[in-house]
């Protein structure tokens, strides 16, 4: 590409002038179709290459995919882009995304995909380790983003707002600047969010957008709170969720709200199958320095047979110490800080430092990182339950899944519960349920953190400035009654709407022998594709529906404090609309199932 640019610099020249002329706020020379054309015939008439064809004429196609851009703001930390989601092959992209933008940093490059146009997800920085690993990601960033939100969409579906995930790759020399990198992403997304006289709008829209904490981002939540603050974003109070409390926020990982989601799905197989938790044996990925780890360790009440975390791998066959599990979870340690005097003699730890060492049954290790990358595969892990609460993305895939089953072709885990996001690839889920893995998948399992944001965001939105600080807002470890509740109440949603899906999912499972993660995907399907209709609709118009909607869906705590029609005047029009239309949705479909018709939906209306 830089070759091409060197070789042909003056075609190059004039394709940034057409660049400039589309999207400068105060240019003097608009585009025409006719520059377009002329740089098009150009092209082709003067370049004898074709690669090099290909790369001028994506230079012009991205030109044209630009809806908004800071690229002409004297005062910026870096380029930002909001993109014709259109840009995105549908090949590749079966479902083509609401918004996109993309980031171009110093020390990284970023994207920030959403399904609808209210929506809500995580900003995750991913780091490499090595060259290899960086090249991997570089190629694979974008389709991670990808299948992120799209996960988060189908994962949403309680909710008001749609799916969204931000990706934040640090190049590989510039591994250490997570933060900087951040606050570059975050300062040049408010530049397209903002009214600001150096960003041409093409299309005139106001994007609102909710961000939330992911992998490396969770301590920063606070910061871009404040900074959006600053930078007078409407909807500042609103635009991270997960801050600390002393910001009104709810932390995830303070209140265990994935988890809550997670396990229920966990008890809720248990009982279905008359098993007792505390005679399950587990193995588990995330270690107790996470917030669905440390969580996961602090909520169970199994036999937990190893961990395998950022420092290396925890295990015993015996069963490891609960106690000191949740003296770790407590501190937020790693398990390289787990006492070893507690570890019985067949028990061990293999720090990712490791270099040839030999386990208690002679088994010989010489790297313990590749160790630890890949004991979720060993035979060593086995139990009655796995449940996945971190780790990369496709760590178990078509190439690899065998690696699951014993010598005999039977599953090393009767019971897969998927905490962390993408851990199983699609074909994977697939062929362990055909061999009789009881497996449910992210989508359905980890909607709890969420759930928790999005009411988060629901109180941000209803109380005012002066209301949220009283309410919300913690001071010198003083909790307000309002929140107590508030806190409380959201997660008995977690819960119940965690229960109202695994009954719908075993219902169906038992009465049609469908996977659960072929259910799973229906389910979040049809209540998105109702949720839609309803948006497109003007069903949320009725008054008695919309009141009657918004009404069970605002917490008691937050409705009792601001009454319904402050709800009404407050919060954004269109979140109303996604809010009547998803409540709507999703108790149609937990409570009348997927063979659920138009007669049906239609008698629950009126009972509406």
């Amino acid at each position: 590409i830089a070759q091409t640019v060197i070789d042909h610099r003056g075609l190059v020249s004039d394709i940034y002038h057409h660049f400039q002329a589309r999207l400068h706020p105060h240019g003097e020379k608009p585009e025409t179709k006719q520059m377009v054309a002329e740089l098009e015939n150009r092209i082709e008439a003067q370049i004898p290459s074709n690669l090099d064809k290909t790369i001028l004429r994506f230079f012009i196609h991205f030109n044209r995919s630009i809806l908004k851009t800071n690229f002409f703001m004297h005062d910026k930390r870096c380029p930002a882009f909001k993109l014709d989601p259109g840009v995105l092959p549908s090949e590749d992209y079966p479902e083509r995304p609401f918004g996109l933008f993309f980031f171009v940093g110093r020390a990284f490059i970023g994207f920030h995909i959403r399904f609808r146009d209210i929506a809500r997800g995580g900003i995750r920085i991913v780091k490499s380790g090595h060259h290899s690993q960086y090249r991997h990601n570089l190629n694979t960033i974008l389709l991670e983003n990808y299948n992120l939100a799209y996960t988060q969409q189908r994962k949403n579906k309680d909710i008001p707002e749609g799916g969204a995930k931000g990706t934040i790759l640090l190049y590989l020399n510039n591994q250490d600047e997570e933060r900087e990198a951040f606050v570059s992403y975050v300062d040049s997304m408010l530049d397209l969010l903002g009214k600001e006289e150096e960003v041409l709008d093409q299309q005139k829209a106001k994007d609102i957008l909710f961000l939330g904490p992911d992998e490396r981002t969770a301590e920063l939540m606070d910061w871009a709170s404040v900074y959006a603050r600053k930078r007078h974003y409407t909807f500042w109070r609103a635009f991270t969720t997960g801050k600390s409390p002393e910001l009104g926020g709810i932390p995830h990982d303070l209140y265990g709200m994935t988890t809550h989601s997670v396990h229920e799905y966990v008890l809720g197989v248990l009982k279905k199958l008359g098993l007792n938790e505390e005679e399950m044996v587990k193995i588990q990925t995330g270690g107790p320095d996470g917030d669905l780890g440390s969580n996961e360790i602090l909520i169970s009440g199994d036999i937990t047979r190893c961990i395998i975390d950022g420092s290396g791998v925890l295990y015993d066959p015996d069963g490891l110490n609960r106690g000191e599990l949740q003296r770790l979870a407590g501190e937020r340690k790693t398990v390289e800080h787990f006492q070893r005097s507690l570890l019985s003699s067949a028990g061990f730890f293999v720090s990712v430092n490791t270099r040839e060492t030999t386990l208690p049954d002679g088994t010989f290790v010489p790297n313990g990182e590749d160790f630890r990358n890949k004991f979720h595969l060993h035979s060593l892990a086995r139990g009655d339950l796995f449940v996945p609460c971190g780790g990369r993305p496709a760590s178990v895939n078509i190439n690899n899944w065998t690696q699951l089953l014993d010598g005999k072709g039977q599953a090393r885990f009767r019971i897969i519960v998927e905490g962390a996001n993408l851990f199983i690839t699609e074909e994977a889920r697939l062929r362990l349920e055909e061999r009789g893995v009881i497996l449910f998948k992210d989508a359905s399992t980890n909607k709890g953190g969420v759930t928790s944001s999005s009411l988060e965001v629901l109180a941000s939105l209803a109380l005012t400035d002066a209301e949220y600080d009283q309410h919300m807002v913690v001071r010198e470890g003083k909790i307000s009654p309002f929140r107590k509740r508030y806190v409380e109440e959201i997660i008995r949603t977690i819960r119940a709407n965690a229960r109202a899906e695994f009954e719908l999912l075993w219902q169906e499972h038992e009465s049609s022998g469908r996977p659960l993660t072929a259910l799973s995907n229906r389910v979040s399907k049809k209540i998105n594709d109702i949720t839609d209709a309803v948006v497109r609709s003007d069903l949320g118009q009725d008054t008695r529906i919309r009141e009657a909607l918004i009404s069970t869906y605002v917490p008691e705590p937050l409705l009792g404090l601001v009454g319904l029609d402050r709800v009404l005047q407050r919060v954004p029009g269109n979140y109303l609309e996604a809010m009547v239309a998803s409540s709507l949705a999703t108790a149609f479909v937990y409570g009348h199932g997927l063979k659920a018709n138009e007669v049906d939906f239609y008698n629950y209306i009126r009972s509406i």
